[in-house]
């Protein structure tokens, strides 16, 4: 999905469930979007330490800001992160989930 696409159905959502104006929707988005960076910052340099509560926790931070925003499907991998019971022989998994959020929530946030 391109930028255009995923701040449109920000936009939407956050019109939508909040009844938030465009202006009042341009004013909170950019903080939003810079509490994302920071979780998946903070999720990148937990995925090597093994500890799982923390990724897990993190990963359930993440979906909530998701679901604020309205990216059901992206919350899904930040969902599949919040249940890693283990990541022994799963660690690869984990690390390709959080490279994916990353890239996606970069798409977003950061300007063209």
């Amino acid at each position: 999905m391109q930028q255009e696409e995923y701040r449109r159905i920000i936009k939407t959502h956050l019109r939508s469930a909040y009844l938030l104006s465009d202006a009042r929707i341009n004013e909170v988005l950019p903080r939003f979007l810079e509490t994302l960076e920071i979780l998946v910052s903070d999720l990148e340099k937990l995925s090597g330490s093994g500890n799982i509560e923390e990724i897990n926790r993190t990963g359930h931070a993440i979906k909530g800001a998701l679901l604020n925003l309205g990216l059901q499907q992206l919350a899904e991998k930040a969902y599949a992160l919040e249940h890693y019971k283990t990541l022994q022989n799963q660690e690869a998994g984990a690390v390709q989930l959080i490279t994916d959020l990353k890239k996606e929530i970069y798409k977003i946030s950061r300007e063209p």
